[in-house]
């Protein structure tokens, strides 16, 4: 088939670059000459691991082609992917300027039957306004699909190329005959195309990563009244995890969600729920505890060093909103990073992929080291954002003979809680606890002994 997806973003490229896999002809359209240049000589612009095989061999191949001229893009392609940003307005909303905008320089140009696809995150009605769009400006026969993605960051590639399933949004038997077409080699295993109307689709996308966001922080709110009681996260999880009727998988407890998804996907639910007069309670709790968990490693450092971090210099690990990306937006670390600052701290950080994000948001705000251990120099403290796999077996030894003092707060829970204790680290993570019967908190912020039978993890 050929194929025109407009938008080379994570969602688009992924999309453009997959289906050109398969043996489609696919051109990507993007606004932005010097990015489509830089993709045109195999330069990707994101990271996102297996993707750039993929990439470069589909260039190579001539299937996957790059341009700014959208009339070229679309004037051969039965099908048209619009993968543009839906970025929440000042109250919330999903700002559809994009997706609209693009649909109406499309509906000037077109001159035969094409099928419109709404990859990105709508809210439910958008299908109704796009079509709108074009029946106000041709009058070619077009139908409007809504196919919201599922793409993992991190494990994108794989989503697409073996997806648990596609959804697909619409009541046309024409494009759901080309939509099945489309879709036949990527669920040869038998994983289903579920076909429904186009608002049923679009509510699909936003249910299903405002369900996976509550999972997620109803567990961190289970771990945070483990510290309490003094019970241990970890066995809780295994203990409700092995239910299948919960699952094992969103039940890690952490720092919140972040990303490009959760936390506009969330909000824009709430936001239409209430234009629809409908108070959605849950969602709203949802928002304020992943606001509060963000930083709630940062509430852990303030009680350790009572209140007074001026002048202390600190450690982070992590500054990606998840491993295996190098996406920082809504990502736990920026707000650890900004309440450290805001209280008289100084910190330098180290992630093997978002560290040139970071720079361009951040500049010299903060400190930025080559590797994880040079990130420890003079550290009172290191902080842990991200689960990276690098960080999850360090040379502890090491880290001893470069930090200041063996202290380390884990938002991910990556150490196991005796082996801290045993080589002498206070070692505060989340929703854990174990009682120490060894001298493994002597590193405190003053001179004074802790109690040997005090909690090293809270």
């Amino acid at each position: 088939m050929k194929i025109a997806v407009i938008g080379t973003g994570y969602v688009g490229l992924v999309t453009g670059t997959c289906l050109a896999e398969t043996g489609n002809e696919v051109i990507c359209v993007d606004i932005d000459q010097l990015k489509v240049e830089k993709m045109q000589h195999g330069i990707i612009p994101i990271y996102e691991p297996g993707l750039d095989i993929l990439f470069l061999r589909n260039i190579s191949q001539k299937r996957l082609s790059f341009t700014t001229d959208l009339a070229m893009a679309i004037k051969d392609a039965q099908i048209i992917f619009m993968a543009l940003p839906t970025p929440p307005g000042e109250d919330g909303t999903a700002d559809l300027s994009y997706i609209l905008g693009a649909a109406a320089d499309v509906s000037k140009l077109i001159t035969s039957y094409k099928v419109i696809i709404n990859k990105s995150t709508v809210p439910v009605g958008t299908a109704d306004k796009v079509k709108a769009v074009f029946e106000a400006n041709t009058a070619v026969e077009v139908d409007v699909v809504s196919n919201p993605e599922f793409l993992r960051e991190g494990v994108a590639v794989e989503d697409f190329m073996k997806p648990d399933r596609v959804v697909i949004g619409t009541k046309s038997e024409k494009a759901m005959k080309l939509m099945t077409e489309l879709y036949a080699p990527y669920v040869r295993s038998g994983n289903p195309i579920l076909f429904m109307d186009e608002k049923s689709s679009e509510l699909t996308k936003y249910a299903a990563n405002a369900f996976l966001a509550t999972k997620i922080t109803f567990m961190n709110e289970i771990a945070n009244l483990c510290e309490l009681v003094h019970a241990d996260v970890d066995a809780v999880r295994l203990g409700i995890g092995s239910d299948d009727r919960i699952g094992k998988r969103f039940l890690f407890p952490g720092l919140g969600y972040g990303g490009s998804c959760f936390p506009k996907d969330v909000q824009a639910l709430s936001k239409s729920a209430e234009e629809h007069q409908y108070n959605f309670q849950i969602l709203k709790a949802v928002m304020t505890v992943n606001e509060k968990q963000k930083t709630v490693l940062v509430d852990k450092v303030l009680k350790y060093y009572k209140g007074n971090l001026k002048g202390k210099h600190f450690a982070l690990w992590g500054l990606a909103f998840k491993p295996e990306t190098d996406d920082i937006r809504e990502a736990p670390a920026l707000y650890i990073i900004n309440r450290l600052l805001l209280n008289g701290a100084t910190v330098t950080a180290y992630d093997p992929e978002g560290m040139n994000n970071i720079k361009a948001l951040l500049g010299d705000k903060i400190n930025y080291a080559d590797n994880q251990y040079d990130a420890l120099q003079g550290a009172d403290a290191l902080l842990i954002a991200t689960e990276w796999s690098v960080f999850r077996n360090p040379d502890f030894e090491k880290m001893e003979e470069i930090m200041s003092n063996k202290v380390i707060f884990d938002g991910r829970n990556l150490y196991d809680l005796q082996k801290m204790v045993d080589l002498g680290y206070y070692y505060n993570s989340i929703g854990r606890s174990l009682i120490s019967n060894s001298a493994a908190t002597d590193a405190t912020p003053t001179e004074e002994k802790r109690n040997p039978n005090e909690l090293v993890s809270l």
